[in-house]
This record gives C-alpha cells, sequence and structure tokens, in this order.
C-alpha cells in the first residue's frame, strides 16, 4: 500500500502537477539574477509555470476528450437521449454533458438544439448544466491540484446538481417558458457518417488548435490574476475574506464569480492562488462553478432561449447547488486534503 501511495503522489505531483517544471523554471530565473522567493520573481515563476501546465494539460485533454466526442455527434447524441425518460434522461444527459469540453456559452448552442429536436425539457437542462460544469477535463486538472479525493467529489456533486436541476425543471412542466423559435424549429436528421480512425484523429487534432485558441486569453488572464494573488495580495486579507473567519466566503465568492467569462482552465490558476493563499475549500470550488456555470455573457445568450421565469429558475437551482457544494466542502476539508 505504501508503494502504490508513492506511486501515485508521483504521478499527482510530477506528471500532473509536474512541479518538476516549477522547480526547473525557479532554477532558471535565479539563473537570471531573480529571487524565486520575491514579488516579481515569484509571480514569474507562477505565470509561467501555470500557463505550460495548463496548456500541455489542455492539449492533451481535450485531444481525448475530442476522440471519445467524435463518437457522440448531435444527432447520435439526440437518437440516445431519445431512448431514456425521467430521471434516468437526466442521469444520460448529465453524463453525455461530461465529454463536451465546452465553457457555458459554446454548450447554449448545443442545448438550443436538442430542445429544438423535442427532447424532454429536464434532460437538455442537465445537460446544459453538466456541460460547463463537470468534464472529464476538469476531474484531471483538479486532480492535479487538489487530489484525487477533491477531484471525484467535486464531479459527482457536478453531476447531483445537473441531474436534480434537470428533473425539477421537467416537474414543473416549463415547457412554454422556451421560445417559440425554438419550439416552432424543425429538427432535420442528417446522417452522420461513420469516421474512420484517421478521421477521429484529424479531428481532435482540430479541435485541440481550436479550443486553444479560444480558451488561451482566458488561461492568460486567469494566470495573471493568480499570479497576483499568489505574490502580491497579503494572505491575511484572503483569509479574513474567505477563510474560516467569514460564513458568507461561499456565498461571496459564488457571486464574484458571475462577472467573470472564463471556463475551468481559467479558472484553475485562480482557485489555485487563492487556496495557497488560505482561502476554504469549498470558497474556492464554489468560485469555480460560478463562472463556469454562472457567467453573466452565458446568461444573456441564455435569456434569448428562454424565458424570464424559466431563466430565474435555472440561475436559483444552479446557484443553491453551488452553495451547498461549497460549504459542503468546507465542512469535509480536514477529512479529504
Amino acid at each position: 500500500m505504501e508503494k502504490l501511495k508513492t506511486v501515485w503522489d508521483f504521478f499527482q505531483n510530477e506528471i500532473l502537477g509536474m512541479r518538476w517544471l516549477y522547480r526547473l523554471i525557479g532554477d532558471a530565473i535565479g539563473a537570471l539574477g531573480l529571487d524565486p522567493e520575491s514579488r516579481i520573481g515569484g509571480s514569474i515563476q507562477f505565470f509561467i509555470y501555470d500557463t505550460i501546465k495548463i496548456m500541455v494539460l489542455l492539449g492533451a485533454l481535450i485531444f481525448i476528450i475530442s476522440y471519445i466526442q467524435s463518437y457522440f455527434p448531435p444527432e447520435r447524441t439526440k437518437k440516445i437521449l431519445g431512448r431514456f425518460r425521467g430521471v434516468g434522461a437526466s442521469c444520460v444527459a448529465a453524463l453525455l454533458g461530461t465529454v463536451t469540453p465546452f465553457c457555458s456559452c459554446s454548450s447554449i448552442p448545443l442545448f438550443i438544439g436538442f430542445t429544438s429536436a423535442g427532447l424532454p425539457l429536464g434532460v437538455t437542462f442537465s445537460f446544459l448544466i453538466s456541460s460547463p460544469m463537470v468534464d472529464l477535463g476538469s476531474l484531471v486538472l483538479l486532480m492535479s491540484i487538489f487530489g484525487w479525493k477533491v477531484a471525484i467529489i467535486y464531479v459527482v456533486l457536478g453531476l447531483v446538481i445537473a441531474v436534480a436541476g434537470g428533473t425539477l425543471i421537467e416537474k414543473l412542466h416549463l415547457e412554454d417558458q422556451v421560445e417559440e423559435f425554438i419550439r416552432n424549429a424543425k429538427a432535420v436528421d442528417i446522417p452522420q457518417e461513420e469516421l474512420r480512425f484517421k478521421d477521429r484523429i484529424k479531428y481532435s487534432g482540430e479541435q485541440v488548435a481550436a479550443t486553444a485558441k479560444k480558451v488561451a486569453p482566458y488561461v492568460l488572464v486567469g494566470v495573471g490574476i493568480g499570479a497576483v494573488i499568489h505574490n502580491w495580495i497579503p494572505e491575511e486579507f484572503i483569509v479574513k475574506l474567505l477563510g474560516n473567519d467569514n460564513p458568507f466566503g461561499v456565498v461571496i465568492a459564488t457571486a464574484a464569480g458571475v462577472p467573470m467569462y472564463a471556463d475551468i482552465f481559467g479558472t484553475i490558476p485562480i482557485a489555485e492562488a487563492l487556496l495557497a493563499k488560505g482561502a476554504l475549500l469549498g470558497v474556492v470550488l464554489s468560485f469555480m462553478m460560478g463562472v463556469t456555470t454562472l457567467s453573466l455573457p452565458s446568461m444573456v445568450m441564455l435569456k434569448k432561449a428562454i424565458k424570464p421565469k424559466l431563466l430565474g429558475i435555472f440561475i436559483a437551482i444552479c446557484t443553491i447547488g453551488i452553495i451547498i457544494t461549497g460549504y459542503f466542502f468546507n465542512f469535509i476539508q480536514n477529512f479529504i486534503v
């Protein structure tokens, strides 16, 4: 068991976490005459390390996820979801959302397509919640920073929020709250050409390039914010605002994530810096969920597809789920970290 733990720690720290790269960059900065322990040197080290680490993991993860996703084009996904009903359908939709490495704005067109195809509203909302909040990429990235226990619990709770949210919306019978142009759309069933292995490899490579190009600005901004938090904001301030002394830290973090627009790749460095400064785990994860699920730009887009009543219920479900998740992680933090 001890050997297994040693192997796992090496995998988590040196392979997923790429701590060797952190040390290498620190040595390089020292060789240039900068002290990695200083604010400027530490900021440069954090920025270079996190940018490279996230982009390398991003490329590998998106390639794998896109290869899996190539087996689930929209038409096939519609057919799969159409075979299920009730809670089972919401579970399948939430799980399918995990193989779509998209931010919330990218998930909305798929949500519209599924709704236009006549899929139950609860099913489409389970997909809409899980797609940005939980994916295979988030599992690996969270594992690289917070450990496997946190990563798995985060994904499980995200799926629970997605299934519960979709099921509740289904029970409320809010179909009339979807804009008419979506409800009256004609679904076109286009035959899907079976891809060959090299076609899937090509598709995966194209997705890596397209996704990296799209998220790179958010990663750079996120890493920049993380570097400032990590090296320039006093630890006492973070602890006072987002630590044990503030019972409303989870609520503040959730609300703080709303004006931002990023996916999990852009929020990871901010979360990493906040945690290192003494923010509670639940506060950090609530911030991440708030950014990825409830960002203001995505809510503006979603408002074009659904009416205010349904939008308000969706926001309420996600907000309550995120806040409960945050306080739950705060409660169990000492047992899993």
